[in-house]
This record gives C-alpha cells, structure tokens and sequence, in this order.
C-alpha cells in the first residue's frame, strides 16, 4: 500500500459506516456515468438541442449551438452568433444594401434542410437577379424560430429585428398552426410561460403573466446564474443527459400522437379548415387578425414594406388530388384554402400584399407529381423538403421584385 493510499485509508476509517456507504455509492455512480458517457460516443449517439429560455418571448435559439439536426432528415445546423438559423450578419446594415428580414416558426426555421437550400436563401439568389434590385445588394436575414406564434413574432420584431434596419419584412405565416397557437385557450403548450396578446374592446392587450411569473421566479434566476450557466454547459455536452432527453422528447411525441387522433398530422388543427368553428376560435381569428394588421402599422412607422406569406400544408398540396378530396369530405368543407383565402381578404381590407403560396405549391406539385412536404417514407407530411423550399423561394422572390421594389 503506498503512503496516499494509506492516508485515505485511515482518513475513511474515522468516518461513520453511513459516510463511507454514501461515498462508495456516489462514486460507483460517478464511474458509472463515466462509462456511459464512453459507451455512447464511441457508439456515435449525438443530441442536438438548440433552444434555451428567454426572457422576452419565453424560448429562442442558442447563439452559437451547433448539431445534427435528425427529424426529417439529418442536417448539420449552425446557430449564429446572435441566436438565429442563418450565416452571419452585421447589426448594422452595409451601404447600397436591400436587407429584407423574415420572420416565421419551423417552417422559416428550417432545420430539415441545409441553410443554403433554405427558401430564405433561394429568394437572396433570386433576387440579385431582379432588374429592381441592380442598384443594391440583397441580403436577407432569417429570424425563424421553431413553435413561434405570430404574437411572439411581433414581440421579436419590436425587440431585436429593427436594429438590423431591415428594408422589407417577410412574414411566413403557418395557416396549419398559427391561428391556434395565437389563442391562449387552444395552444396545445397552453401551460408554457409564453407571452400572448387578448383581445379587448377591439384593442390588442398584451398578456404576459405567465412569462412575467417565470421570469421572477428562483428557478429562472438560478438559469441565469453563474451556476445555471454551468449545468446548461453540461448538458449540451453530456450524451446520457441526451439520451435521457431524447427518450423524454420520444414520449411527448408519442402523446402528441395519441392526442391528435382524428388530425391527418400533429401539430396541425383541421379546425382552422372550417369557416365556423365556436367562440373560441372566432376568438383566435380576430386575435391574429389584430396582429398581422398591428405588425403592418409598425412596419409603415418605420417606413419599411410589409409582405405576408401563407405557406403550405401537406394535404393542401397532395399530387394526389383524390387524397385532398377525401380530406375535404371528411372534414365537410368546400376548399382547403379557406385560411389563405382569409389572410389574403385581410391584406386587401387593410392594405398590405398577401402571397398564397399553397394554391401554387398544389399546381406544381400535380403537375409534377412530386410531394413539396417530408422526405422517405414521410412524404406528403411535415415540413417542405428541398424542393418545397426551392418552389417557395422562387415565388417570394418573384413576387418581391415584381410588386414591392
């Protein structure tokens, strides 16, 4: 026995017999946890996380995270410095530059497909090619944040996207999910601490009590804290926390699953199909109406153009034209473009440009008899694959030369 050995030897034999049992137990842990922690790199499992919580609209990304990202596909993803799906941009705007900013939840964020195949980055190529646009250089600037409500969108552009001087704003709005997710009441993470707005006497009321609660409370200071920072350090970097979280994110989807019976994909509501539902969701319509129509009123004051885009959902754009059909029987309704329709109707009344992309996505992909959604065995579900980002870029950008600049 050497003489450290020997030292720890003694040392543990003035403890009590509980001591020594506790620290036998918590160090075959530790070596356990190492172990694991061996076993799952060598074994190659990776988990890629890239949210964190935030203090104006509840979650963001984390500036710099990077991982593969393997739900639809598997895709290398990189967070910039500032928190956003996208290559790196200068706060302030370059001379003789056109910054157009887009705003949007998963679809815009578009982690299923590569940064450069994203339809963000086809309109920047498209549109340097657009004779309105010779004089300067386009640049476009995605602030896309997966789950992100139209409401959250508005706080984001009030907050952090005006400081990027953007010239134009895009905003992708998901007819398959925003409605709902406007609506405190029909949010299916109703019990998240996320901000939302009422409506009151015709007038769009902030209600953050949920985020302000989270923000006081010990939990949230603790996060911030030196402390929090360190264990948010390890569990970026631990593979058994991953596993653990991943096994975790597997049985929500599962319930999400179980739940959404009767609805052709989660995440999405068929409701938003049907011109009359009940209050609540007359509700949730005259809400995110009111926003839309107050994000165009900030953009004129800031003397900037405004354009909304619809994008798709898969059964809206099936080159299998039986399959929407069937869908619409179902559901007993005359069209699936009910929501677009909608939107556009409100650019008209208030005076802003609407783009469906939805009736066009169709055409194309009928015509084509290829799915602009999902990948694999997937297809026809989930969100746009590469060619559905192609044919949404290509539009936006057309429609932003011909009728905005």
């Amino acid at each position: 026995m050497t003489h450290s050995q020997g030292s720890i030897a003694r040392g543990l034999s003035h403890l009590h017999p509980r001591y020594v049992n506790l620290l036998l137990v918590f160090g075959a842990l530790f070596v356990a946890v190492l172990i694991a922690e061996v076993i799952l790199r060598i074994g190659g499992f990776t988990y890629f996380n890239p949210y964190i919580v935030d203090r104006d609209v509840g979650f963001s990304l984390r500036p710099g995270a990077e991982g593969w990202w393997k739900r639809e596909g598997l895709t290398y993803v990189k967070i910039n410095s500032h928190g956003f799906r996208d290559r790196e941009h200068s706060i302030v705007k370059p001379p003789d530059t056109l910054r157009i900013a887009v705003l949007g939840d998963s679809y815009a964020e578009a982690l299923q497909v590569p940064l450069e195949k994203a339809f963000w980055s086809v309109m920047e190529r498209q549109l340097q090619n657009c004779p309105k646009a010779a004089s300067s250089n386009v640049e476009v600037l995605n602030f896309g944040v997966s789950g992100f409500s139209t409401a959250r969108e508005l706080i984001l552009l009030q907050k952090r996207v005006w400081q990027y001087s953007p010239d134009l704003i895009v905003l992708l709005f998901t007819t398959g999910n925003d409605v709902r997710d406007n609506s405190r009441s029909l949010n299916e993470y109703a019990g998240l601490p996320l901000p939302y707005f009422v409506s009151r006497d015709g007038k769009l009321i902030l209600d953050d009590t949920l985020l302000a609660a989270r923000n006081r409370s010990l939990t949230f200071r603790l996060q911030q804290s030196f402390i929090g920072k360190s264990f948010n350090w390890i569990q970026i970097h631990s593979r058994l926390l991953g596993l653990i979280y991943a096994a975790r994110e597997a049985y929500q989807s599962s319930q999400a699953t179980v739940r959404s019976v009767g609805e052709r994909e989660p995440g999405l509501d068929s409701k938003v199909f049907l011109e009359t539902v009940d209050p609540e969701w007359d509700d949730a319509w005259r809400v995110t109406e009111g926003l839309i129509v107050q994000m165009r009123v900030e953009v004129r004051g800031k003397v900037a153009k405004f354009l909304v885009v619809t994008g798709s959902m898969g059964i809206q754009v099936s080159p299998e034209p039986q399959a929407g059909q069937d869908y619409m029987n179902h559901l007993g309704v005359r069209s699936l473009f009910y929501p677009d329709e909608r939107i556009k109707a409100l650019g008209e009344q208030e005076g802003f440009k609407v783009l469906n992309l939805a009736p066009g996505h169709a055409e194309y992909a009928r015509q084509n008899r290829v799915f602009l959604h999902g990948v694999g065995d997937a297809k026809g579900t989930g969100h746009w694959n590469e060619i559905g980002h192609r044919l949404a870029g290509e539009l936006i950008a057309k429609e932003i030369c011909e009728a905005l600049l």
